[in-house]
């Protein structure tokens, strides 16, 4: 029945949030039909709107904990909260949305054999001892604090296409997304980009938690969908897992003080005391992506940066 069309469809659970958003567009310009669902619980309808009007792009209100019944031939399972605030909002139904919808999305790929690919996250390796962080260490995490709903969720997601993969020869793909930044960024989510724009333009102070000598990698949005494009499109006997992240690695103190720099802000830094489980350095070891996908990030943070911050002044009119 796929020879009448040489189009993909493909759906993108978690399409209306801030990386989802994104990589429908890149479908959309790629020449794909792509079906976005999305129960909108972290996801807005502000992201997609101006994808509506596209007869390739369809929307529909799921939430991935029950089954869905549809045909397509690629299915990028993004749906998960992915912020603090947010998993840790309602944690058992974060846990739900990574174990029941991951089963769910597979074996919706089982049935129509659609390749499917998980973004799983830099979480999996908790706080790590092995620096910087390759596809082989399997990590350093709590199974019980306050931030285990998602990153064990995100492990134990792993493992279900991992088995689907030994046990029924489903075509699969993991990218282990690293910390990724860029306009749709949702303004309250708690992640420390749009946090610090966020307070920088309101002159509000900056709040770092701990002495801010803690380290992260940050990958413009347009990077990490150009990844997971690639890693789909990758050979089948490649699955992955595969980090994706931009190597470059500074101090949160480090990032606070450019977003101050580059917004003009008169903003002050205030430290707070450090969030229980919160890794102490993350930059992920992307050896493996240069090797099998031709990729590496290609926007560096103090270009992505201003792009981020136009969005956050004007929404609407800002950086896309």
């Amino acid at each position: 029945m796929r020879t009448y069309s040489t189009r993909k469809r493909i759906l993108v659970t978690g399409g209306a949030g801030f990386l989802g958003s994104h990589l429908c567009e890149r479908l959309l310009a790629d020449g794909h039909d792509v079906l976005c669902a999305d129960n909108f619980f972290t996801g807005t309808k502000d992201n997609i709107t101006h994808l509506l009007p596209n007869p390739h792009f369809e929307l529909m209100r799921h939430d991935i904990t029950f089954p869905l019944f549809v045909e397509v031939d690629e299915i990028y399972n993004l749906a998960c909260p992915a912020s603090p605030i947010h998993y840790q909002y309602d944690p058992v139904q974060t846990t739900k949305t990574s174990v029941h919808g991951t089963i769910n999305m597979l074996g919706l790929a089982k049935r129509v054999k659609a390749k499917i690919l998980q973004a799983s996250t830099s979480e999996v390796y908790g706080d790590p001892q092995v620096h910087p962080q390759t596809e082989d260490y399997w990590g350093n995490v709590n199974p019980i604090g306050t931030r285990s709903c998602y990153d064990e969720g995100k492990r134990c997601a792993e493992t279900l296409f991992f088995d689907y993969y030994r046990q029924y020869k489903l075509r699969i793909k993991v990218a282990r997304i690293f910390n990724t930044y860029g306009p749709r960024m949702h303004p309250n989510d708690g992640r420390v980009v749009s946090n610090f724009i966020v307070q920088a333009l309101k002159g509000d102070p900056i709040t770092i938690y701990g002495e801010g000598k803690q380290t992260r990698s940050f990958c413009y949005v347009d990077d990490l969908v150009d990844g997971l494009v690639r890693l789909m499109d990758s050979p089948d006997e490649f699955t992955g897992p595969v980090n994706l992240g931009n190597p470059g690695e500074f101090t949160i103190l480090e990032l606070a003080q450019k977003i101050v720099a580059l917004t003009g802000s008169k903003s002050q830094i205030e430290f707070k005391p450090l969030p229980s489980d919160d890794p102490t350095q993350r930059k992920p070891d992307i050896d493996l992506a240069k090797r099998t996908l031709a990729w590496t990030p290609r926007i560096a943070l103090d270009d992505g940066l201003p792009r981020a911050i136009a969005y956050f002044r004007d929404p609407n009119g800002g950086a896309t």
